[in-house]
């Protein structure tokens, strides 16, 4: 039904190295390039702002796909859309109205997204399944990278089924998953329903990043 995708998440990339870093990635053959947002606040880590997407922005063939763990989302979509972002996920669980903050993406022409911990239920996106382009299942707590990952097939699995059942778009849900991702983990959640695989420390710990995104991507 679906190709699978992968995002390469560059809090595992070397901060010295970023310009080489994204050559890399692109070189790969990963169509996305995770740009995770930490205000400190949401989650206990501080990384990226706007200043280093910006400078991204027009360099890269990657899609920009920015992943805001922070608390108040509404107050920056603007500024992330103008950084370069062509794809926002926010949390459910953030303290931003979930409507307004996905309408907000939208007036922008950007691709809306929602991400829920893995403590948090599948239900908790059944309202909004046709208001985004996509639902993002992390399979570790959001905050830090290399955690070990969490099986959350189950959850992956019921809102794959409630999507392709209630979901009026022409254009299927994406289902992204980000957390412990490697050539053990992608085939478990692949079966279970997701088709876009967010990867850091196991990409670019890897010898060849070539081999090992098509590793993920292989049946």
């Amino acid at each position: 039904m679906f190709d699978t995708e992968v995002s390469v998440s560059i809090l595992s990339a070397d901060p010295l190295c970023f310009g080489e870093e994204i050559k890399r990635v692109e070189a790969s053959g990963a169509e996305m390039i995770h740009y995770d947002v930490m205000d400190g606040v949401f989650v206990r880590n501080i990384t990226f702002g706007m200043p280093l997407l910006s400078s991204m922005k027009g360099k890269t063939k990657c899609i920009l796909d920015v992943h805001l763990m922070i608390a108040d989302p509404l107050k920056y979509i603007d500024d992330f859309v103008n950084a370069g972002a062509d794809i926002i996920t926010f949390h459910v669980e953030s303290e931003s109205d979930i409507s307004e903050t996905i309408q907000a993406i939208r007036r922008n022409g950007v691709n809306a997204a929602i991400s829920v911990k893995p403590d948090t239920p599948a239900e908790a996106v059944f309202p909004y399944i046709n208001d985004v382009d996509m639902v993002l299942v992390m399979t570790v707590e959001p905050g830090f990278g290399g955690q070990k990952f969490m099986d959350m097939s189950d959850k992956i699995r019921t809102i794959r089924k409630y999507a392709d059942e209630n979901r009026m778009a022409d254009i299927p849900l994406d289902i992204q998953v980000d957390g412990g991702i490697d050539d053990k983990t992608a085939p478990v959640v692949k079966k279970a329903g997701a088709n876009i695989l967010v990867s850091g420390s196991y990409l670019f710990r890897a010898e060849n990043m070539e081999d090992a995104v098509r590793k993920l991507k292989d049946d």
